[in-house]
């Protein structure tokens, strides 16, 4: 009963020797049973793959890797459709359903999307070792890109994966160039009218289909349920909607607008505290507080365990005007959406059994779509919703169209989700009021952007900043 594994074999613990330690950030409460679970789930993972590369002879690669942390090692490989799964155990409490980015699912005995189950967790067999060696802190796939020299990269989609931990690296968070601003001088009396959604009819898409993927970029995404949205196809439209050129190839010039002659200023882009902050409603009405994501992968779900930094669950919250709808609806929320905020760019994963419903401008103006427009995300799949270089670019190209070019930009850092039930115009719920329960995302790394750039662009008659207005008027809505 001391241990799981009646035997570890010398190279199993030489493995596990080189395994990366998280930092000691957990409280004190049930931290000892939690890091002795995690250390027998590491060494049945490290067990686990042992057992399939002494089959092919890659153990010795495997460890050479590792001991000399080198990008130079040859590829190590396990099959990509991995379906079999090593000591499935049910999960008895919901908090087991979903650790640190590794998700597991009660009662399956087959991984059919290319992930790894050891024991009862399950995660991209990549992102698993790569955690497991290299970055104790990982959360998603979304995290990592494979180096050039790998031929067998996740993102190729071949046979075989490779899980050489050193064979991918971190995705960093790219630095925005400053927006060069002009010191303007009308006096602006009130702000603009800013558009709004809520009550028009959006157009409704389905999942998108059919876009090339990249050669070694992300998101990279296992099959059958995930696509990615940098291909050629969705440069050549965002390119027909952009004068600008592509995201990949901002450069301070091309965010700098031509106002020769004009006092610039340079406003810098700077990461906030609390990167979004979520509002949970109920047809009309707001329900609870907002919740403040300060960790870049968060859950947002219908159980009723309390809140913390990685988790706004919405099960505990309480609407005494909750009707029969709402409450069947929010039954059926169940693990709900997983969001990453990743490099700069914000994706949604759909967690629950039930489709989730997403409204995004910035991603819409990457189809050229109608800002409206409400994308049906079915299980199991995840879509990039929001992306930091292409909203640089429109900040930019808008500055040289005044204020209120400026000021409408607010809308785009607003996201809108709706669970279970869709709205638009393909849809008996034509607005998102009228859905049952719905989140509202507001990404504030953007917004306070924006903030700056207006107090710089506007007019000192204006004293309410765009971050103080918008929540006015949210809250007059409801």
């Amino acid at each position: 009963m001391s241990s799981i594994l009646p035997f570890t074999p010398p190279v199993v613990k030489r493995l596990l020797g080189w395994k990366k330690s998280a930092s000691s950030s957990s409280g004190a409460g049930g931290g000892g049973e939690q890091n002795g679970q995690e250390e027998k789930w590491c060494e049945k993972a490290v067990k686990s793959l042992v057992k399939k590369l002494k089959k092919t002879g890659q153990l010795d690669e495997l460890e050479k890797a590792i001991t000399t942390q080198n990008c130079n090692t040859k590829c190590v490989t396990i099959p990509s459709n991995c379906s079999e799964i090593w000591g499935l155990s049910t999960p008895n409490t919901i908090e087991q359903w979903d650790t640190s980015g590794l998700y597991s699912y009660p009662d399956q005995t087959r991984s059919l999307d290319g992930r790894l189950q050891v024991s009862h967790r399950k995660g991209l067999p990549h992102v698993i070792y790569c955690r497991l060696w290299r970055w104790p802190d990982l959360h998603s796939h979304h995290e990592l890109r494979a180096i050039e020299t790998c031929e067998y990269a996740f993102n190729l989609k071949k046979d075989e994966v490779c899980v050489n931990p050193y064979h991918y690296q971190r995705v960093e968070t790219p630095v925005l160039p400053p927006v060069l601003v002009p010191r303007h001088t009308e006096i602006l009396t009130e702000l603009p009218p800013l558009d709004d959604y809520t009550n028009s009819i959006p157009e409704n898409t389905n999942f998108p289909t059919g876009i090339e993927p990249p050669n070694n970029y992300i998101p990279e995404t296992p099959p059958p349920g995930y696509i990615s949205e940098d291909g050629e196809a969705s440069d050549q439209q965002m390119n027909q909607s952009m004068d600008t050129g592509s995201p990949a190839e901002l450069s301070p010039s091309t965010l700098s607008p031509v106002n020769h002659g004009m006092d610039l200023q340079p406003v810098t882009y700077s990461e906030p505290a609390f990167w979004c902050s979520i509002a949970y409603y109920e047809l009309n009405q707001r329900v609870g507080e907002t919740f403040h994501a300060s960790q870049p992968s968060l859950t947002v779900d219908g159980f009723t365990d309390p809140s913390n930094s990685e988790r706004f669950c919405l099960g505990l919250l309480s609407n005494v005007n909750r009707n029969a709808t709402v409450e069947m609806t929010r039954r059926h929320i169940g693990r709900g959406v997983r969001l990453y905020y990743i490099g700069g760019e914000v994706f949604v994963e759909c967690l629950s059994d039930s489709a989730i419903y997403v409204q995004s401008p910035n991603r819409n103006q990457r189809y050229g779509w109608h800002p409206a427009t409400v994308c049906k995300i079915p299980p199991g799949c995840n879509l990039k919703i929001f992306n930091n270089r292409e909203f640089a670019a429109l900040l930019a190209q808008s500055v040289n169209q005044g204020f209120e070019a400026v000021y409408q930009l607010t809308r785009m850092c607003t996201i809108r989700m709706s669970f279970v039930k869709g709205w638009g115009a393909e849809y008996r719920r034509q607005t998102v009021t009228s859905t049952p329960c719905w989140i509202e995302l507001h990404l504030n790394g953007p917004l306070q952007w924006l903030d700056k750039v207006l107090t710089q662009m506007g007019s000192p008659s204006v004293r309410c900043s765009i971050l103080v207005s918008l929540s006015l008027s949210l809250s007059s809505r409801h």
